[in-house]
């Protein structure tokens, strides 16, 4: 097909990039698909076949050549180290990986007149938020570096809608979690997590008391919507919170998972981290902007990515070598092996 449009995917081997492409790959044949990973936490074997794949690092790569390379009407940036917990202790790593990579993809979108840049934030730019409630017309106000970085990165791009004229959408996920998702770091997803440890003949382990309430979302509810975030005129600019709408805490997600794998499994309750208690976001808003709609409940997501993630061989699981800082850090994390494992 001549003329196609191409869109642009960076973290295309993570659980939100890849999906994203496989869906766009078959159901939107008018497009192409270009992806950028530097599989640091994502897989090759998660990339369509179909995909324009660049291994490159956002922070220090080449990725001036890949927009060189294709015309880019539309960019996802996906690409980021979504490890709230642990920000604190590698606020560098953090700040570079996240904030830095943001600004560089920014750059080449404003050079490169792209249409529009969808951008994927966090809840965890709220913090403690009104009550555990996030509204998107709240003032921000994040707890760990994580968050400020991201929320850093939003305010990056809305300067850059102002002053450069670029189109964005920003979306804020929550707990996503769903088929070719990496359950292999310790640090991140606390689902594949659970996963993990009980593949691996470890107790499950939650933080604290377990009373935390999240709301998780199912991959595959946001996809389509996700799409529409950068085809859909009436989300330019716009901010909106995208997933899951079912309070769940932390220690009944851990009874339901147990449920459904169908076995009493041991848990062992860790010390507490610092963390919001309640994060619950409202939804109205990617339901009418973006045509969301909660599809799934968690019991069956839940199923389905049991299902996949027990054919799934057994890598050795990400361990950071060395923490920026020691200070602090919870001893759940301090005594570990002190290995990188890939």
């Amino acid at each position: 097909m001549e003329n196609k449009k191409t869109i642009l995917i960076t973290g295309v081997a993570g659980l939100i990039g890849s999906r994203l492409a496989d869906w766009i790959i078959e159901n939107k044949p008018e497009y192409n698909v270009v992806g950028i990973d530097d599989l640091s936490g994502g897989f090759i074997e998660n990339v369509h076949p179909n995909v324009k794949f660049y291994q490159l690092g956002l922070v220090d790569g080449a990725i001036n050549d890949v927009f060189n390379a294709h015309k880019i009407d539309y960019v996802y940036h996906f690409a980021a180290y979504a490890a709230e917990g642990l920000s604190p202790f590698i606020r560098a790593y953090n700040y570079d990986n996240n904030l830095k990579s943001t600004a560089r993809i920014v750059n080449e979108c404003i050079k490169h007149d792209v249409k529009r840049l969808i951008f994927t934030s966090t809840l965890a730019v709220y913090g403690h938020g009104l009550g555990g409630i996030f509204d998107e017309t709240q003032q921000q106000s994040p707890i760990d570096p994580y968050g400020v970085a991201k929320y850093a990165c939003e305010m990056d791009i809305q300067i850059a809608g102002e002053q450069h004229g670029l189109d964005w959408c920003i979306i804020r996920p929550h707990n996503v979690y769903g088929v070719k998702q990496n359950f292999y770091d310790k640090y991140r997803n606390v689902l594949g997590i659970w996963m993990y440890q009980h593949l691996n003949n470890e107790p499950m382990t939650i933080f604290g008391d377990g009373e935390q309430t999240r709301a998780f979302s199912f991959i595959d509810d946001s996809i389509e919507p996700l799409f529409n975030a950068a085809v859909r005129p009436e989300a330019s600019n716009e901010i909106i919170n995208l997933g899951g709408i079912e309070e769940i805490s932390i220690k009944d997600a851990n009874k339901m998972l147990c449920k459904v794998i169908g076995e009493d499994i041991e848990v062992q309750h860790l010390e507490g981290r610092h963390e919001v208690k309640h994060a619950i976001p409202t939804y109205q808003k990617s339901v009418d902007i973006l045509g969301f709609k909660y599809k799934t409940s968690m019991y069956n997501g839940l199923t389905q990515m049991w299902e996949w993630a027990k054919k799934q061989p057994m890598r050795d699981r990400f361990v950071w070598s060395e923490y920026e800082l020691d200070k602090g850090m919870y001893s759940f994390w301090k005594n570990e092996t002190k290995e990188i494992n890939k």
